[in-house]
């Protein structure tokens, strides 16, 4: 059920499109929100973190109630590799703590959204004895339907907005139009609520908006998300070996290559060139920004950037691109047709594609195997990765609430908290069996109605820290989750990680040229030369005095991460 990303080489937008709702869908289990965001939260441009959110945080307690078969590492999610005992579910809430009261949801949603009345929201409802109404929009154009309703006095009682989203006019609207639920959560107050209590403390962190506890997070592993997935099926019986530095990658991709066969290496690999060569997280704007040797440096000014660029620029060169990702047609397509095909056979891509890609074949094509290599420096030693940011998607509450309707809000999100292999994660995520799912040795899967109904709301609300679970691919669970923790112990931790930062408005559209600059640098299009021009036009358009801004933020919070 998780869906494709669109692209091969993904742009911002659409990877967090594709993994918002892949963490809706929930399938596998995993909130797969990794990748990027626009701006954050702050009014009128600052920060609402560091140093002095701690007295902020909920106490963080580790849920015990079903232990992961690979327990969470190196900011990995964790991972569960045995089938359910759908019978012998643990219960994670063991009474109802919501009190009745209607409350109104406004969230973004992908498809068509189900009728109000349906079987799964009633059972939700009843089980957290909360009568929760939703205000479902259409996710592709709800910034705009955000803002207006946030320029509105009539604002539901609680409003999801996913970090993608929190441009214009919207951050100063988070703080202006919703309540702090720091005397709810902050400190020992969150042991009310056992399953809030045990998300990662760096999920709240990022939840903290203009000095507030405001947000109910969706926690994320800090873990890149980008995968470079490759056929394994081919590799094994080709005998090609898995490359471990930029030339032996360069060397592969010409063996692989046979235009007339209508076979090529790879797709646009951009993004995972980035992690070879160390560059800073481009997922998010706060997080292009790090202290280096006591200055502060943005990932476009490093020579690692321009490698990068250099790097891929020659693996279009050379032909052994795909030449759909050389029109670009690949951003606007789904890849996995002729993935499957065989026509490439190395992409860089979301880690949810492990497992979507892996479903998509297994009935009519038993050999195909996808599989993911583990990113490499670019000089064949260890790779320097950036962590992203813990937390993507929020939930926060009507300022104007009563402290009724805001407990019972917080006891929806404990239950939609639930973690893997309780009760109360079972029917947020699958609904009532036999109407939203069946199970078929153990393995459960949702039905024509499951996939109307169960999607797009509950989970929306808060989820448990990250998990990965998929008891119809156990072995793609173990793989992604040790993929994960392989490549979290050369994660670094960037300055304004965990951080919510909104860059102030004269500096909206600074960096808007670059990510097509690139496209454009790396198809032989423009030169490198091109490239740093556009930088140093930036530095005098507003760049440096954008650095002097952000150093004052460092200076006065401090670095969020620990």
């Amino acid at each position: 059920m998780t869906p494709n990303a669109a692209s091969s080489a993904p742009s911002r937008r659409t990877f967090l499109a594709s993994t918002a709702v892949a963490a809706a869908a929930v399938t596998g289990g995993m909130p797969l929100l990794t990748a990027c965001g626009s701006a954050d939260s702050g009014a009128r441009g600052g920060t609402s973190a560091g140093k002095n959110a701690r007295k902020l945080l909920p106490a963080y307690v580790a849920g015990n109630v079903v232990a992961p078969d690979i327990p969470a590492k190196n900011g990995s999610a964790a991972g569960f590799t045995h089938r359910l005992d759908l019978a012998g579910l643990k219960t994670s809430v063991p009474r109802k703590l919501g009190k009745g009261n209607k409350v109104t949801v406004m969230s973004p949603f992908w498809g068509s959204p189900p009728k109000q009345d349906n079987a799964y929201y009633r059972a939700m409802n009843d089980l957290v004895g909360v009568d929760v109404r939703w205000q479902n929009q259409d996710g592709n154009t709800y910034e705009q339907k955000l803002g207006a309703v946030l320029a509105s006095s009539d604002v539901p009682d609680v409003v999801v907005i996913p970090g993608w989203n929190m441009n214009g006019k919207i951050p100063s609207a988070v703080i202006s139009k919703f309540a702090d639920l720091g005397p709810y959560l902050s400190g020992d107050a969150v042991k009310d609520y056992p399953n809030l209590a045990a998300i990662p403390t760096d999920a709240w962190q990022r939840s903290i908006f203009g000095g507030k506890l405001r947000g109910l997070p969706q926690p994320a592993p800090y873990v890149t998300g980008i995968v470079p997935l490759y056929r394994k099926d081919v590799f094994d019986k080709e005998g090609y070996r898995v490359p471990r530095s930029a030339d032996e990658f360069m060397a592969l991709a010409k063996d692989i290559t046979n235009a007339k066969a209508k076979r090529w290496a790879c797709l646009d690999m951009k993004w995972t060139a980035f992690q070879m060569f160390g560059v800073f997280s481009g997922s998010e704007k706060p997080l292009g920004w790090n202290l280096t040797d006591g200055k502060l440096v943005n990932r476009i000014e490093t020579d690692e950037y321009l490698e990068t660029l250099e790097w891929t620029r020659k693996l279009f060169a050379a032909g052994v691109v795909h030449p759909d990702a050389e029109l670009g047609k690949s951003q606007a397509t789904d890849p996995g047709p002729k993935f499957a095909a065989g026509e490439f056979l190395i992409y860089a891509n979301n880690i949810s594609q492990w497992w979507s890609r892996t479903a998509e074949q297994a009935t009519h094509n038993p050999e195909f195997k996808i599989w993911g290599m583990d990113v490499f420096g670019h000089d064949g030693g260890d790779p320097h990765l950036w962590a992203e940011q813990p937390a993507g998607i929020f939930a926060f509450v009507n300022k104007k609430a009563s402290e009724a309707v805001i407990r019972d809000v917080l006891a929806v999100a404990d239950a939609t908290a639930a973690p893997y292999g309780t009760k109360e994660y079972m029917l947020t995520n699958y609904g009532v069996e036999g109407t939203h799912y069946t199970v078929k040795k153990g393995v459960p899967t949702k039905t024509d109605q499951g996939n109307i109904d169960v999607l797009n709301a509950y989970v929306m609300i808060a989820s448990p820290a990250p998990t990965i679970a998929h008891p119809d691919f156990p072995e793609v669970a173990k793989g992604q989750v040790e993929w994960q923790q392989r490549m979290g112990a050369f994660t670094t931790k960037s300055s304004f990680y965990g951080m919510q930062i909104t860059e102030p408005s004269r500096y909206t559209n600074l960096g808007n040229d670059f990510e097509q600059l690139e496209d454009d640098v790396v198809r032989g299009r423009k030169k490198i030369g091109d490239m740093q021009q556009a930088v140093s036009d930036w530095r005098s358009r507003g760049g440096d005095k954008l650095r002097d801004w952000y150093k004052k933020i460092l200076d006065e919070n401090g670095p969020a991460a620990g």
